[in-house]
């Protein structure tokens, strides 16, 4: 069993084979993929264009536009439920304490600032190893608390290079 909440109303969703219900009523349609993140699809003798605008796979969490219409779209299964019922729902998001260099490299730039607050997603800064540069992004929410590096700087594996509050 899924549960959808499509901008902010929830509908349960049931799945055996070919069969679907949702909130208890079978739904039937008919979606094709036209290209990558577009689809089309028929229901109930309409038809209707959709277009994926944003997806993150780890929130499960979707923006998806159907004729000119966007929706907020988050999916939870049975998994996502339990943690919920727990109060374990907030894991992933959890609170970053610091940036460690993942391989040795120099820094080319640093993105942010002391004081900074960053979002999961956020450039933090950019790592140059192997001839290659790498963006490193934060893997959570945070107040950048000091930055130890500089740019030009070589790291080590491991290295702190950006703490937060």
């Amino acid at each position: 069993m899924l549960k959808a909440t499509v901008n902010s109303q929830t509908f349960d969703i049931q799945s055996d084979k070919n069969d679907i219900s949702v909130n208890s009523q079978p739904f039937s349609w008919d979606l094709v993929e036209i290209k990558d993140g577009n689809f089309h699809m028929i229901y109930n003798h309409k038809s209707y264009n959709a277009e994926v605008l944003e997806a993150d796979y780890q929130a499960k969490s979707f923006l998806i536009k159907i004729n000119n219409m966007k929706y907020s779209v988050v999916v939870k299964d049975r998994f996502d439920t339990l943690l919920d019922q727990l109060g374990m729902s907030n894991v992933n998001s959890a609170k970053v304490n610091d940036l460690k260099a993942p391989m040795p490299g120099l820094i080319v730039d640093i993105k942010v600032q002391v004081g900074d607050t960053v979002k999961k997603g956020d450039i933090i800064l950019i790592l140059e190893a192997m001839k290659m540069e790498n963006v490193l992004k934060a893997t959570g929410e945070g107040i950048i608390k000091a930055i130890k590096i500089a740019p030009k700087q070589n790291v080590e594996k491991n290295q702190v290079m950006i703490e937060f509050e």
